[in-house]
């Protein structure tokens, strides 16, 4: 008889395991079989493609042969994606491991009025973009002046300024 495999998660679940099946079904009652394509879209179609569209909906025919994928952008962007359909039904496909979109739908809305045109269509800006506060700095850099390691100094001064910057909000 084989030992018995021992878990070494003891007990504990990956936060993936765990909402997965809920993901899942959200994503497909949209169509979307690959809920990848939603959350890491910018990295399926590229940073100038996700910046001026959104998928919305794969819809299937009645035959079964090929989906359609609908995107969503601005009415001034819609030509820059139509001339690029093509290019981003390949990279969507890559991502299902198969020609599974045959077709590309544009749809157009406002930039604001109708609830999804509502949607900023800009990314969040990354964090720490906003420089912190020179009080903050100073105090983070007196409190870590004692360490004589020249890059522990620094990587305490780093830390304690994200510290009393999160604290100061």
């Amino acid at each position: 008889m084989p030992p018995r495999r021992r878990a070494t998660t003891k007990g504990f679940a990956r936060t993936g395991n765990l909402v997965s099946s809920k993901i899942r079904k959200a994503t497909e009652q949209r169509g979307f079989a690959q809920s990848r394509l939603l959350t890491h879209w910018p990295e399926v179609v590229g940073k100038d493609a996700a910046a001026i569209s959104r998928p919305v909906e794969v819809s299937y025919g009645r035959q079964g042969m090929g989906a359609t994928l609908t995107l969503l952008t601005t009415g001034a962007n819609a030509p820059m994606l139509e001339m690029q359909k093509e290019n981003l039904r390949a990279r969507v496909n890559g991502v299902y491991g198969y020609n599974a979109i045959a077709r590309i739908r544009i749809t157009q809305t406002a930039a604001t009025g109708f609830a999804e045109g509502q949607v900023s269509f800009e990314h969040a800006p990354e964090k720490g973009t906003l420089p912190p506060d020179p009080q903050l700095v100073r105090q983070a850099a007196h409190t870590a002046a004692p360490v004589a390691d020249d890059g522990l100094r620094a990587a305490l001064e780093r830390l304690g300024t994200n510290i009393l910057t999160k604290q100061s909000r």
